[in-house]
């Protein structure tokens, strides 16, 4: 699915993302439940105002889990295993969530990353998460 240029696109985009995980995951739910307040319902023990710590540190798990699958590009089914049964058996989240969410996360790239975010970056990237949001989803099947 990922073409040797897409893979090296996206280790590069994360270089620039490493510095930044929590505050683009946080930003990237933030704008998830204003955006879908339906997702809001997997988080009923979350304060989800603006700045909460919970939110903050749930979107530091979602960067540190693509930071992962952007590690294991080659394998992101085994790198996100574990993510895959707790979201399909635990949790139970609605798989269609997993693009709702990697649509806000390109949003945010693109507010602050700007022209360094090219199109071409953009498109790779984009890949890469319809890769991850399919990892996630697989289990349900």
């Amino acid at each position: 699915m990922l073409t040797a240029d897409d893979k090296k696109i996206i280790a590069q985009l994360w270089e620039k993302v490493a510095s930044h995980q929590e505050e683009f995951g946080n930003e990237a739910l933030q704008r998830m439940f204003i955006t879908y307040p339906q997702t809001k319902t997997y988080f009923p023990h979350f304060d989800l105002h603006p700045g909460s710590e919970q939110v903050r540190g749930h979107g530091k798990k979602v960067a540190a889990a693509l930071g992962n699958a952007v590690k294991s590009l080659d394998n992101i089914s085994q790198a996100l295993s574990e993510l895959s049964n707790l979201h399909a058996y635990n949790l139970r989240v609605d798989p269609a969530n997993f693009k709702l969410l990697a649509q806000c996360f390109q949003v945010v790239l693109a507010v602050h990353l700007g022209k360094d975010y090219s199109p071409e970056m953009h498109a790779a990237f984009d890949k890469f998460l319809s890769a991850v949001a399919a990892v996630l989803a697989e289990k349900y099947r």
